[in-house]
């Protein structure tokens, strides 16, 4: 085997580590809010103080330590760092969080994944893109997956909650801007460097509402705080780590694609492993969601492209 295949092959083997680590993750989570009370304002706080702190000790490790205060020397990239922390980073998290609170992670997952549709949208009405038929056909078949997901093929009830909807769907919007905004910020510093930072802020932020220490850490059992671990290491900075490792051998477009290997994660475990009712037609609704997501991710031509050109190549800024 060369070089080049066996490259590959690593790349291959960490992008679905990676992805398939953020997909558990949120199924974790989901079982963190049904054991001992876990509040999502306090789960978020810890979780992203942790992992924040967790990836700028990795930068410092495989990159140096240069960046890391590199980025506040600058007035107008600290602002703008903040900014994406607090309505980015703390955004996202908290109403997928919230989402897979009020739901489940399968459901919060794949209304997050609707964000491309969303910037799409976003880009047209700025008249920066003219919607294609293509365009057209993904927006016809997020809203055909979304109402198979949500309502099990049924006109009269929600397969989960109107909050875990109202949620998934800010989550999405959420996503959106995070995408669209961190892209100034990783053209001139380490994506692990913005992530990371962008994290402390948010959990900091957080920490003024929830302080993370006003806990009744005695009532948290053991099985409870190996969840929170898992989530923290696993679901968060091994996710990260290996998705950004991965695009030392792979493409942008290549990550993105496997990268999809989440959502199927997310419903696969929720499924098996939570034993929470999905039907036929959720697992279609499901099926046009993940679609879309491939299809946007090999349209790279026309009005795609210029979308493409105004957000990031690759998902290592997504949560």
């Amino acid at each position: 085997m060369t070089t080049s295949a066996s490259s590959k092959i690593s790349g291959i083997l960490l992008v679905l580590t990676g992805a398939i680590c953020w997909g558990i993750g949120g199924t974790v989570s989901q079982k963190l809010f049904q054991l001992d009370g876990i509040e999502v304002n306090w789960y978020v706080t810890v979780r992203l103080l942790s992992a924040g702190i967790l990836l700028l000790v990795i930068q410092s490790f495989t990159h140096g330590r240069s960046q890391i205060m590199d980025v506040w020397r600058n007035k107008k990239t600290a602002v703008q760092l903040i900014l994406f922390g607090l309505a980015g980073m703390l955004a996202v998290q908290y109403t997928y969080m919230a989402s897979i609170k009020h739901g489940n992670s399968a459901v919060a997952t794949l209304l997050q994944y609707l964000s491309p549709i969303m910037i799409m949208i976003y880009i047209a009405l700025r008249k920066q893109a003219v919607l294609t038929r293509k365009d057209l056909a993904c927006g016809i078949l997020a809203l055909l997956g979304c109402f198979l997901l949500l309502t099990n093929g049924s006109v009269t009830q929600l397969s989960v909650s109107w909050l875990a909807v109202i949620w998934g769907i800010l989550s999405g919007v959420a996503a959106a801007f995070y995408t669209l905004y961190a892209v100034q910020l990783i053209k001139k510093f380490d994506s692990l460097v913005i992530v990371g930072w962008a994290m402390i802020i948010g959990g900091l932020g957080l920490s003024l509402i929830h302080p993370p220490w006003k806990a009744d850490f005695a009532s948290i059992s053991t099985e409870t705080y190996g969840y929170l671990i898992f989530t923290i290491i696993f679901g968060t900075m091994i996710a990260f780590w290996f998705y950004i490792a991965s695009l030392k051998s792979l493409t942008p477009k290549e990550t993105s694609l496997l990268g999809s290997a989440e959502p199927l994660a997310a419903v696969g475990t929720t499924v098996v492993w939570l034993h929470e009712p999905f039907g036929f037609y959720q697992w279609l609704g499901a099926a046009c969601i993940i679609g879309l997501i491939l299809v946007m991710q090999f349209n790279r031509s026309g009005s795609s492209k210029r979308l493409n050109d105004k957000q990031p190549q690759s998902r290592y800024v997504r949560v």
